[in-house]
């Protein structure tokens, strides 16, 4: 999901190797040096020779990454976030249909205005489910249907996690993508049987 990199990094007066991990809103160190950052607090970034560099608060910091991955590095940090609508392929021209009671509020924002209308217009299908119980109904729907793509919008969680990729695989579909949707939900995209 994220950009990760063994390093030789200096934070303030410290200096050792590191495991440099860039995620969608953090960069973290672990090893000798440990700081978890927000990326919305990292200042002057910049790229000096093979080094990222950054400041956070009163610390100056050095990421020994390499000219091309600090440069790579560097972008992604400058880039804003992908919203929640182009993490899930979600557009005007690109609307999904959607089964299940969405109430959440963020899945709720990124649905505004990408669903489609009729099942013959969708691009992919986006299926809310609650509780396993909920699965046997959506493989059921899948059944025979012409859907591109799934993606499955669950509780975070290993049990559930587990019935929805156990129930689906088994069905002949394959997982392909994930990210999260908010604290409380993730989603799972899915390929169908004959897309390989």
């Amino acid at each position: 999901m994220g950009r990760e990199a063994n390093c030789h990094a200096c934070v303030g007066a410290e200096r050792a190797d590191a495991k440099a991990l860039l995620e969608a809103t953090e960069l973290i160190l672990r090893g000798a040096i440990k700081r978890r950052w927000p990326l919305s607090a990292l200042e002057a970034v910049r790229v000096e020779g093979d080094a990222l560099c950054f400041s956070v608060g009163p610390e100056s910091v050095s990421l020994q990454l390499g000219a091309p991955e600090a440069g790579k590095w560097a972008d992604r940090i400058a880039a804003p976030p992908k919203s929640l609508a182009a993490k899930l392929g979600l557009a005007p021209e690109r609307p999904a249909w959607v089964l299940g009671m969405v109430a959440d509020a963020a899945l709720a924002d990124a649905l505004a205005g990408h669903t489609a209308p009729t099942l013959a217009t969708a691009t992919q299908w986006l299926a809310v489910l609650h509780e396993p119980t909920e699965l046997p109904a959506l493989l059921s729907q899948l059944q025979g249907a012409a859907v591109p793509a799934l993606w499955a919008v669950y509780p975070k969680g290993g049990a559930m996690d587990a019935a929805v990729r156990t129930a689906l695989r088994a069905a002949g579909w394959r997982d392909a993508k994930a990210c999260a949707v908010s604290e409380r939900l993730t989603a799972t995209r899915y390929l169908p049987p004959t897309v390989r």
